[in-house]
């Protein structure tokens, strides 16, 4: 039988309970973080942080920022197997740009014509920061969206391994940033994501139809 992409488009869904007995593999969990690394992003510029909660005391650091206004929260974030909080870059400063840089020279990506290619590509980056950072003043939304890009991509990915997620914003990111020393390496914290395995009795979610607007209200062909 054919599988297509959005057989898992379809099947996907935000799982509300975890069973806790049930762990993500340790193959499995290489392929989670191959799908944080390669997520595509505005002129490659890769923004984002990401902090994988795998143990109950880690887990638990990652409550604390639910505890007091997202109480509802807690039994997810403690009975997944992980937790993933996403955090963006508050600035994209030279040094970060260069670091960038440097990463793509090492990975070959210069090696037709590193004279020419090297210096534009760096200056086309910088461009578009800069546009964001000193002319529309939006720089840290602007890199916060590329996280959400990186967020979409997780998600189906995700499914297509047959775990279970659920992408969180109920949580104190100033909680978190203080918890995990974020602001402090240069990024703000914007949501978690508890992923795992459906508790099939305590999921109620699991069982209902998926709701989607129509084609109709959505699409405009032209």
């Amino acid at each position: 039988m054919t599988i297509h992409i959005t057989d898992f488009a379809r099947k996907r869904y935000t799982a509300k309970a975890y069973a806790p007995d049930r762990r993500i593999s340790d193959d499995d969990m290489k392929q989670v973080r191959e799908l944080l690394r390669f997520s595509p992003s505005s002129t490659n510029l890769q923004p984002w942080h990401f902090v994988i909660a795998s143990t109950p005391e880690g887990k638990e650091r990652v409550a604390r920022s639910a505890a007091e206004k997202y109480p509802f929260n807690l039994p997810a974030i403690r009975n997944a197997s992980h937790v993933v909080v996403f955090a963006s870059r508050i600035e994209a400063d030279e040094d970060y740009l260069l670091r960038v840089l440097a990463q793509e020279e090492a990975d070959g990506r210069f090696s037709g014509n590193p004279d020419e290619f090297k210096p534009a590509m760096h200056k086309g980056r910088s461009m578009f920061v800069d546009i964001h950072q000193k002319q529309l003043d939006d720089g840290a939304e602007w890199m916060a969206r590329q996280v959400y890009i990186n967020l979409g991509q997780f998600l189906l990915g995700v499914a297509a391994l047959g775990i279970d997620a659920t992408p969180m914003e109920g949580v104190d990111t100033d909680v978190l940033d203080a918890e995990f020393g974020l602001k402090g390496m240069g990024y703000q914290s914007l949501f978690v994501v508890p992923i795992g395995y459906s508790d099939p009795e305590g999921d109620y979610n699991g069982t209902l139809p998926k709701s989607r607007l129509t084609y109709e209200d959505i699409l405009t062909e032209v």
